[in-house]
């Protein structure tokens, strides 16, 4: 089990992370922050000089997933993690990559009224023989607030809130400890599949609109959308599979097997292992069957019909490719066979 202390700048993560491993018996501290620090001196100059900040690096989030997988493997008990995470694409990403390794995770947002929250940043001293660094990262916090407040409609509704206004840290880790004890910080619902150890078949459905627009999910586990469907399962038929999870993820029940319309081979790339990725056409729903859409909070937070040209902003681009092909083939009445997205044979 991991308890993620999650919040502002200066809102007391750390200082209540490390009361809190003398309470929830055989934790350990894990400050994913060393890892950003690591990369620092990994990465070449020229990677790290393309982001703000080394969360926005994918190598960051998934080394966060691994050693919080490989420590838990090692020393057995709790992990206690204070960082701040308030993109919610890296929050899915992270926590979705550690529910599929069922490893279950209790969220918990640190929430001090934002005077006490400046206040405290300004009496920040991080090394105190170098006024310079200190008043850096003062500025660096003051700069986060904005993003923090921004981010605080979803973090409300996603972790267990403990305003810490007048609480000491010690105080803090108490009220944590006793959430996570009574359950009132229970785990995170993120449901996701183990992670692959060999290549697999996906099978994705397209569903359409009346103006003709296809049906895209917003997974909680993942970043970026994805239309409906998932792996499949051994025995299992693809477009059947197809069915199964639209039925799943969306409570639409197809009364007709789906037909294919593209099969692409996705190619290994550690760390994952590819396979063979089939689309299908699950035809149009009318504006009835559209309402009766529904999602299950644990994996899916939302859905929309979308434009090819708005699917393009909001799938990774190995999807976008795929539902591109997809779409010529549904105009064409044809099965296209793609290797990593391009048209073959």
């Amino acid at each position: 089990m991991i308890v993620w202390i999650n919040g502002a700048f200066s809102a007391g993560k750390t200082s209540a992370a490390r009361e809190l491993i003398d309470l929830i018996p055989n934790s350990t501290f894990y400050d994913p922050e060393l890892i950003g620090g690591g990369l620092r001196n990994l990465l070449p100059q020229k990677r790290l000089s393309e982001v703000s900040d080394y969360q926005d690096l994918p190598i960051w989030r998934r080394l966060v997933v691994d050693t919080a997988a490989a420590l838990l493997a090692e020393v057995g008990g709790p992990l206690v993690v204070p960082m701040t995470i308030l993109r919610q694409e890296y929050r899915d990403e992270i926590f979705g990559g550690l529910a599929a390794r069922r490893i279950p995770v209790c969220h918990v947002l640190l929430a001090p009224d934002e005077t006490i929250l400046r206040q405290r940043i300004a009496d920040r001293e991080e090394l105190e023989d170098d006024p310079e660094v200190s008043e850096r990262v003062r500025q660096w916090a003051y700069e986060h607030i904005e993003p923090y407040r921004a981010a605080l409609s979803w973090l409300a509704e996603d972790a267990h809130v403990v305003d810490t206004s007048r609480l000491s840290p010690a105080e803090t880790a108490c009220r944590i400890a006793d959430a996570v004890r009574t359950g009132a910080a229970g785990a995170c619902e993120i449901v996701q599949t183990p992670e692959p150890t060999a290549e697999t078949v996906a099978a994705g459905v397209l569903l359409f609109d009346e103006a003709d627009r296809v049906l895209l999910v917003d997974p909680t586990y993942k970043p970026g959308w994805e239309f409906p469907g998932g792996v499949v399962e051994p025995g299992e038929p693809p477009a059947r599979a197809g069915m199964r999870e639209v039925k799943e993820e969306i409570g639409i029940q197809l009364t007709d097997v789906p037909g294919l319309l593209v099969v692409d081979w996705e190619p290994p790339r550690a760390p994952a292992y590819g396979g063979l990725r089939l689309i299908f056409d699950g035809g149009r729903l009318d504006s009835t069957e559209a309402k009766r859409l529904l999602l299950p909070g644990s994996e899916l937070r939302g859905w929309r019909f979308v434009t090819e040209e708005e699917a393009a902003g909001l799938l990774p681009p190995n999807r976008y490719e795929r539902l591109r092909w997809a779409l010529r083939a549904r105009e064409r009445s044809v099965v296209l066979n793609l290797e990593a997205g391009v048209p073959v044979g």
